[in-house]
C-alpha cells in the first residue's frame, strides 16, 4: 500500500487555516445537541422547495424573453456555460440596484461560491516569491487559506494599524504586496464596520501606495434595525483600485454555492493590447472548476429577476431576523454580566458578536463547553496568525431562533462563570 507523509505534501496541509473549518465542523458533528452560537450560515426559515422551481421558469421565460429557442433554452440550462458565466448581466443590474456599483457586465466572473473569486484572485496576483497579501485581522480564514493554497504570506494588519506605514514597511523589507484584503460591512469574524470618512480615506491609502484593496461583502445587506446602510468602497471607487468579492450564499440560496468577482481593472499584455482582469482571472477558472454550475446560476438568476434584481427587497424578513437575534445576544450578554468583566461587541449589524473573557479561549474549551455544556462558539484564536492566547470568543445569530439564544447564553454564562478564578 502507498504511504504518504504530511511532510512531502504541500505545506498549507498543515496550516491552521485549513483545519478550522474542518475542525468546528467536526465538533458540531459530534454534539449534534449542543446549540450552535458557532456556524455563520443563514436561517433556514424561509426555505421553500418551491422555490427552486418558480426561480428556474422565471430564468428560461427570462431567456426565451431574449429570443432563446426551446433548444437554446435547455442548453443553456443543462449544458457545459460560458466559463464568466451566464447571469453576468444580471449580477450587474443587481449591483446597480442594490450598491449603486456600475460595472460592465464583462468586468464580472460568476464563480463556485465567493471561495472561488478569492482564490482565482490571488492565483493572478501572485508572480512571484516576494509577492504579499495584507489582510485586516482578525480575518476571514477563507483568505488566509486560499493565500496559503497559493504559497502568498499573509501579512496581519492591525484594525488601528496604519495601513500606508504596514506598505511601506513590507516594501523595505523587500517584499511587494499585491492588495489588503477588507470586509467593511460587519465583518467576519469582529462584527465591525468601517464608517464613511474611514472608506474614504482606504481609498486614498490604496491610491497614494498603489495598491488594489479586496473588498468581501456578504453581510452588508443586514444592517441592525434602524442603521442606515454605507455605501460599499466599491460604490467609492473611481479609480477601480476596488476588486469587489460578492456572495448569494447569505442573500441567495447557500446550496446554489453562486458567487462572483467584479475585476474591471484593466491588464497590459505585451502586445500592447487591453484587455480586463476579469478575462485573465476567467482563463484560470476555466482550468479550476470549467464553469459555475449553470442549473445553480439559473436559480440565483431567477432570484433576482423574481425581486426586481434587489436583494434588499429580498431578504427584508432576513433582516428582520438577524436584526432582532443580534439584538437579543447583545441584550442577553449585558443581562446576564452586569459587573463589567466580560465585554463584548455591540455591531451596527451582520451576524457576529465577539466576547471578551479574562480567560484564554481555545479549541480545548470549546470541546468542554459542548460536552459539558451544550453550547458552541467559535474561538477567536482561528482567525489570526500565529500569536499569544486570545481571550476571546465569536457568537453568531444568523442560524437560532431567539429561544435557542437564551437557553444558549444562559449555557455560556454557566462555562464562564465556571472559568473564573
Amino acid at each position: 500500500m502507498a504511504e504518504l507523509k504530511l511532510t512531502e505534501l504541500h505545506g498549507s496541509l498543515t496550516n491552521r487555516a485549513l483545519n478550522s473549518m474542518n475542525f468546528l465542523n467536526e465538533v458540531s458533528h459530534h454534539y449534534p445537541d449542543a446549540i450552535s452560537l458557532a456556524a455563520g450560515r443563514p436561517t433556514e426559515e424561509f426555505f421553500d422547495l418551491e422555490d427552486l422551481h418558480t426561480y428556474l421558469d422565471l430564468f428560461a421565460d427570462h431567456l426565451r424573453a431574449r429570443g432563446y429557442d426551446e433548444a437554446a433554452v435547455r442548453r443553456t440550462i443543462f449544458q457545459y456555460g460560458r466559463t464568466k458565466g451566464i447571469v453576468h448581466d444580471l449580477v450587474a443590474r443587481n449591483l446597480a440596484v442594490d450598491e449603486d456599483i456600475h460595472v460592465d457586465p464583462e468586468a464580472i466572473v460568476v464563480t463556485v461560491g465567493c471561495q472561488e473569486a478569492m482564490l482565482l484572485t490571488l492565483r493572478a496576483l501572485r508572480s512571484d516569491p516576494y509577492d504579499v497579501l495584507l489582510a485586516i485581522s482578525p480575518t476571514y480564514v477563507g483568505i488566509t487559506g486560499a493565500a496559503r493554497l497559493l504559497d502568498l504570506p499573509v501579512i496581519p494588519v492591525a484594525e488601528d494599524d496604519d495601513l500606508a506605514a504596514v506598505v511601506k514597511a513590507a516594501r523595505a523589507d523587500g517584499l511587494r504586496p499585491r492588495a489588503c484584503y477588507v470586509m467593511p460591512d460587519f465583518a467576519n469574524p469582529s462584527g465591525l464596520s468601517l464608517d464613511l470618512e474611514s472608506r474614504r480615506r482606504l481609498l486614498e491609502v490604496a491610491a497614494e501606495q498603489d495598491l488594489l484593496l479586496l473588498e468581501d461583502n456578504p453581510y452588508g445587506l443586514f444592517p441592525a434595525e434602524g442603521v442606515d446602510r454605507v455605501p460599499t468602497l466599491k460604490a467609492l471607487d473611481t479609480d477601480r483600485r476596488v476588486v469587489y468579492l460578492g456572495s448569494f450564499a447569505k442573500t441567495g440560496l447557500p446550496g446554489a454555492r453562486v458567487g462572483y468577482v467584479v475585476a474591471d481593472q484593466t491588464v497590459e499584455a505585451p502586445d500592447g493590447s487591453i484587455g480586463l482582469l476579469a478575462d485573465e482571472l476567467s482563463k484560470i477558472k476555466s482550468m479550476v472548476t470549467v464553469n459555475t454550475s449553470p442549473v445553480a446560476q439559473a436559480v440565483i438568476g431567477g432570484k433576482l429577476l423574481a425581486n426586481d434584481f434587489s436583494l434588499v427587497a429580498a431578504n427584508r424578513r432576513e433582516r428582520d431576523l438577524y436584526a432582532a437575534n443580534l439584538k437579543a445576544i447583545t441584550d442577553g450578554l449585558a443581562a446576564r454580566f452586569p459587573g463589567g468583566e466580560i465585554s463584548w461587541t455591540v455591531p451596527s449589524g451582520g451576524f457576529f458578536v465577539v466576547v471578551t473573557v479574562p480567560f484564554p479561549v481555545d479549541d480545548v474549551l470549546l470541546e468542554k463547553s459542548a460536552h459539558e455544556y451544550g453550547v458552541l462558539w467559535t474561538p477567536m484564536s482561528h482567525f489570526y496568525e500565529a500569536c499569544p492566547p486570545i481571550h476571546a470568543l465569536r457568537l453568531s445569530c444568523s442560524s437560532v431562533t431567539t429561544a435557542q439564544i437564551d437557553a444558549a447564553l444562559n449555557r455560556l454564562a454557566a462555562l464562564i462563570a465556571d472559568q473564573l478564578p
